[in-house]
């Protein structure tokens, strides 16, 4: 009974060892698709671009995507390896296990079978019923003898399904090895795919670097142009304190007025009490100052003036990691921060550069108002103040919006520009009052 169990037991795990397998292998099947077809994607933008334009930094920017791609392509190889090794172990260890109790229960049905042909006469079976003690007693003896019978046939049953099992492990066993080799063949082709990827790379590195004096002079080029828009990012927080604290202090002189008026018009009551009765007039006791709130509970931002700000500063910060990408097809030609190129020169970008077609709609992270609206050399710049937070948009075309409008998420801001090596491109910059931060920690994951 326990190895019946046992054996159940057993070809639970092995089914259920088997689904996650599958469903595994289909996960890593389904990413690697995914690679590839962005993989092919990129190469169409190269293609393009080779065509169009002499070699440049987005294609090297190109480039590297298509190899980070590839290696995460292999990457996902050698998982599917891992799990068919895992699943091979596995098999083997199962075979083992079954091999034993094929073993063990072979043993046992030939003990119960030589024991049976010994005692195999019908008079040997009714000598042991008729020499009970009791009319109960025989009815046990009988009740044994069939359970004995039952046990033998069980004994055959777990046999044979023992040897389906154990069949079974070996098949997938073999298949599973043969599903090894194949993967390794196509590992290896993708490898080499790799080695020609990283020669194109070099390719373009040398070519890049023999252009030096005109490189060197773009790279510049980019440089100022993002330095002002940094600098119209400054200017724009600025003006949004300097109108929060005007905006603050008008307040607080209307509550004043008020506050005087009300002071005005109850001793104005007070006195024509007061002489309406006959009563001395008190001296009059000037109402106390608000207290100051508690340092806890103080605005964090003067940008912060009202209770419909606050209610956007928390609902822009709660969806860090979940905003929408500005372009709905894009892939990323600069990363955040200081970025060392391969061509021996490093660019600190204060946001991320992302690479799209051409007239592709930009579209606004999160709710808003617009705050700034510029035009810095040949492109378009449109800042977005989102409470506390601003999010930037530079190298736009077709923008269509005015300072003070309130936007939504989604909303179109501008077209994809080209940028001054003709790829379509866009800054996008997310700032607070204190410095720039990585979009890519507020941007959810593709």
């Amino acid at each position: 009974m326990i190895k019946s169990f046992f054996l159940l037991l057993l070809s639970f795990f092995i089914r259920y060892s088997l689904l996650a397998q599958s469903t595994a292998q289909q996960e890593l099947e389904k990413q690697r698709l995914e690679l590839k077809r962005e993989i092919e994607q990129t190469q169409e933008l190269l293609d393009k671009n080779n065509k169009s334009t002499k070699e440049s930094l987005g294609q090297l920017s190109l480039i590297n995507r298509k190899l980070n791609l590839q290696e995460n392509i292999i990457e996902n190889i050698s998982k599917d390896i891992n799990l068919l090794d895992n699943s091979i172990y596995k098999s083997q260890r199962d075979i083992n296990r079954l091999q034993v109790l094929l073993d063990t229960l072979k043993q046992e049905y030939a003990k119960s079978m030589l024991y049976a042909y010994k005692n195999r006469s019908n008079s040997d079976f009714l000598n042991f019923i008729f020499s009970a003690s009791s009319f109960n007693d025989a009815i046990k003896r009988v009740t044994y003898l069939k359970s004995y019978r039952n046990y033998r046939e069980l004994q055959g049953d777990n046999i044979l399904r023992t040897k389906v099992l154990l069949n079974q492990r070996i098949e997938e066993m073999s298949g599973n090895k043969v599903k090894k080799g194949q993967v390794l063949q196509i590992q290896s082709k993708e490898l080499s795919v790799l080695e020609v990827q990283q020669q194109e790379k070099n390719q373009i590195v040398k070519k890049l670097k023999e252009q030096g004096k005109e490189l060197n002079n773009q790279i510049a080029a980019k440089k100022k142009q993002m330095q002002k828009v940094s600098n119209a990012i400054a200017a724009a927080i600025k003006r949004a304190q300097e109108m929060a604290r005007k905006e603050a202090l008008a307040k607080a002189l209307e509550e004043k007025t008020k506050r005087d008026a009300d002071e005005k018009a109850a001793e104005k009551n007070r006195l024509a009490l007061a002489k309406g009765n006959n009563t001395p007039v008190a001296k009059s006791v000037p109402l106390k100052p608000e207290k100051a709130l508690p340092i806890s509970v103080r605005q964090e931002s003067i940008l912060l003036g009202n209770d419909e700000e606050v209610k956007l500063n928390a609902n822009f910060i709660s969806n860090k990691g979940a905003l929408p990408w500005p372009v709905d097809k894009g892939y990323m030609i600069m990363r955040f921060g200081p970025q060392k190129l391969d061509i021996g020169v490093t660019v600190d970008n204060p946001g991320i550069t992302i690479g799209s077609e051409i007239g592709t709609s930009v579209k606004a992270l999160f709710d808003g108002e617009v705050s700034s609206v510029t035009n810095i050399e040949n492109m378009q710049v449109v800042i977005i103040k989102h409470g506390a937070y601003f999010s930037t948009y530079s190298n736009l075309s077709g923008v269509h919006l005015a300072r003070g409008q309130n936007i939504r998420t989604g909303q179109i801001v501008g077209k994809v520009a080209p940028n001054d090596e003709g790829i379509g491109s866009i800054d996008l910059i997310i700032s607070n009052e204190k410095s720039n931060l990585n979009p890519e920690g507020w941007l959810r994951r593709r």
